[in-house]
């Protein structure tokens, strides 16, 4: 199943949902998926002028291949502009994943201030393709086009702060790009820890906090993203790690921040 027909899946029964194993990131689910997923139950029961400014996740275990899950919903508060939701993920009776979702339509304010510029990559076609191997790479990224531009590759012993480049959902019909679709091109990039180790090591995200820039540029899931993770600290197996997400114009779309564990 592609992307698009797992979010149209939740949106039919967000009560039953089963993620085959070509979403698969080691034993797990991919984690960008279940966020997307639970996101999509979550955005269908807020108002269409509330667009997310905020998700909150937390990741408490690993989710089962083939296995229904159950995209719980509940709404905490709606206000005059904004609306709290929490959403649950469970399968076989265990909550795997909490997302808390901020809601908030536009208000008028006399405060603007702009984004920093987008980081200076060479242009996504002169970056070779960063190509799928089978057995080698988590299976997920068989639906992503990648673009290595900056640090270094999981396990390559670079010591930078900084990972980034180019990603773009892959084998995908053209449709407008939504906060579903970023949240699984965010998540695709490896920690940025990951490139200080020279050998494999298990890793993952512990939590998992992404604010939206409101109104999304208008965009498709044929178009590439820009993406720029920075290491701010790291220690006693957890990094902490910040990100940015851009359109191919250097708009800023999402600001993000991880909590991850390494066990090497």
């Amino acid at each position: 199943m592609t992307l698009s027909e797992l979010l149209e899946a939740v949106r039919a029964n967000p009560q039953a949902v089963t993620v085959p194993a070509v979403w698969s990131q080691g034993r797990s689910c991919f984690g960008g998926l279940m966020a997307a997923l639970q996101f999509e139950a979550m955005r269908v029961t807020v108002k269409a002028d509330r667009p997310v400014r905020s998700l909150a996740i937390s990741f408490i275990g690993p989710t089962e291949i083939d296995v229904p899950i159950s995209f719980e919903v509940q709404t905490l508060r709606e206000g005059r502009a904004v609306t709290q939701v929490l959403g649950r993920a469970v399968q076989n009776g265990e909550t795997l994943m909490l997302i808390q979702g901020s809601f908030g339509a536009p208000r008028e304010s006399l405060i603007a201030v702009s984004a920093e510029p987008a980081p200076q990559f060479k242009p996504v076609d002169e970056v070779p393709e960063f190509p799928f191997v089978a057995g080698a790479m988590p299976d997920y990224l068989r639906y992503i086009d990648m673009r290595w531009a900056l640090g270094g590759i999981p396990y390559s012993n670079t010591r930078s702060r900084a990972i980034g480049g180019y990603a773009r959902l892959h084998d995908v019909a053209q449709e407008r790009l939504t906060e579903a679709h970023l949240l699984a091109l965010a998540d695709t990039w490896p920690p940025a820890v990951l490139a200080h180790l020279s050998k494999p090591a298990p890793g993952s995200s512990l939590t998992w906090t992404i604010e939206f820039i409101q109104p999304l540029p208008q965009m498709t899931t044929l178009e590439w993203t820009q993406y720029q993770a920075v290491i701010e600290h790291a220690r006693d197996g957890y990094g902490h790690v910040a990100a940015g997400l851009w359109s191919p114009r250097g708009e800023l779309i999402a600001i993000s921040r991880q909590t991850v564990t390494v066990f090497g």
